[in-house]
Parts: C-alpha cells; sequence; structure tokens
C-alpha cells in the first residue's frame, strides 16, 4: 500500500453518497489533491472537524489509482472563527477561489501556502483589515507566481521618487511623473500607496503585513489590484461584491 503524511487545508468540499465526502486539499508536499473523506458527513466520524471548509490538519492518504482516500486526520488550526463570521467568510472565500484557480495538482507551492495560511489566521486572530489583508494578499500571491509589478522605480527612467509615480497596467509597473507620455491612461498614486506596493512586492514574508494604511491609500491599494488581478488572471472575481450587501466597501 502506499501512504502519504502531509499537511494541507481543506479549499473545496463536494457531498457524494449517503455519508462520504470528496475534499480538495492544498497540500504542503503535493501542492492541490482530491480525497476521498468516507462517512464524513456521519455526526461521529473521525474525519468530521479535519475535513471542513478551511480546516488545515495533518493528513495521512492512502494514494488510490485515480483519487486519495483519507486515513486519518488530526485539526492543527480549524478557522472556527472565519467560518463562524459572514463578513470574514466572504474575506476568505474571495482568496480560497484564486488559489484554487493558480495552484495546480501535484504541484508543491510551499510559498503560496504560507501566504495563505498567514493571511487566514490574520483574518481570524486579529483585528487588522480585512481588506487590507485581502489586497497584500493578492498582489504578493501574483508575485510568488511570477507576475510581480515592477515597482523598484519608473519602469522608463530608473526614477525611485516614490512621491511622483503613476502604476501603467501597459507597462506592469510605476512610471513617475516625467515619463508619463510612454502611458496617458497611467493611474496616478498618492506616496504612501507607491511605497505600500514596493513593500508587498519585496519585503520578507515574515514581516509582510506589518505595515498600516489610510483608508484612502487603501482604496488606491484596492483600485490597482483588482484590475492587476483581472489582467493577469484573466478572471474578474465577483465574490467580494456580496459585502457591498453588507455596507462594507471594496
Amino acid at each position: 500500500m502506499s501512504y502519504i503524511k502531509t499537511t494541507g487545508i481543506v479549499i473545496k468540499e463536494v457531498n457524494t453518497g449517503e455519508a462520504d465526502k470528496i475534499v480538495t486539499i492544498f497540500s504542503k508536499t503535493k501542492g492541490k489533491i482530491s480525497a476521498s473523506a468516507r462517512g464524513a458527513r456521519r455526526p461521529k466520524s473521525r474525519f468530521v472537524a479535519g475535513t471542513q471548509l478551511l480546516c488545515y490538519s495533518e493528513f495521512v492518504l492512502f494514494k488510490g489509482k485515480d483519487i486519495y482516500t483519507i486515513n486519518s486526520c488530526d485539526v492543527i488550526e480549524p478557522f472556527y472563527d472565519i467560518r463562524n463570521d459572514i463578513e470574514r467568510l466572504t474575506y476568505a472565500a474571495h482568496m480560497t477561489e484564486m488559489i484554487s484557480d493558480v495552484i495546480q495538482e501535484n504541484q508543491p507551492a510551499t510559498k503560496v501556502l504560507q501566504l495563505f495560511l498567514n493571511s487566514l489566521y490574520l483574518l481570524s486572530k486579529t483585528d487588522r483589515s480585512p481588506m487590507q489583508i485581502v489586497r497584500v494578499f493578492e498582489i504578493r500571491l501574483l508575485s510568488i507566481l511570477g507576475y510581480a509589478p515592477s515597482v523598484g522605480g519608473c519602469i522608463v527612467c530608473g526614477s525611485n521618487q516614490f512621491d511622483s509615480m503613476s502604476f501603467s497596467f501597459q507597462k506592469g509597473g510605476f512610471i513617475c511623473k516625467n515619463c508619463t507620455m510612454q502611458d496617458k491612461s497611467a493611474v496616478e498614486l498618492s506616496e504612501g500607496a507607491a511605497k505600500a506596493l514596493n513593500y508587498i512586492v519585496y519585503s520578507p514574508l515574515n514581516s509582510l503585513f506589518n505595515f498600516e494604511v489610510s483608508g484612502s491609500v487603501l482604496n488606491e491599494l484596492g483600485r490597482i489590484s483588482r484590475r492587476f488581478v483581472r489582467d493577469v488572471l484573466e478572471k474578474d472575481y465577483k465574490k467580494l461584491d456580496f459585502l457591498k450587501t453588507l455596507n462594507i466597501n471594496t
């Protein structure tokens, strides 16, 4: 028999049969994998807790011909506070959808997994702005995947005066006021927004979220990030639109 042991977070669950379900796990060693959890929907099943959406667990999996089967799972972090709060769950669902789109089957992505777990931890355990967590997550995720915007300085002349930058979607990064003729559609940035983008792309992962921005700067980051994500991934993510029904600015 072929067994593997890995940690991972459940990013999707689908009910099957009378009491079973198939879960999609973003695992540390195998990337995205699907696994059958037999009897997991029974109240007394040993798989109930560890196979719920957004639960981070240690799994022992049996590798079958077409799909893994969960042999055991021990919960590491259940993220209950996210699942029990509609606002936090909406933010988490948005990040989870992006993860599901970019992570490949059986291809490890440990940096992305760490970013995802850190983002969920802050969303669940701290009073940090959920929207700031999501915007940082979006930009850093694309950077890890190889789509980092050029935010070290002006992409045309190299100037690093952050108080005179715009963001050029045509060129994929900063363009200074002296070079705006290169892209008249570039979006003008405040100094705070330019510095925040630079920090998000280049800071170490363990200090990625260690900064605060004003509401106006966060709005700027949102305008840049939403379009940048749409341009790179060729998809318009809609889950955060639900927050507008709760009168929450996105």
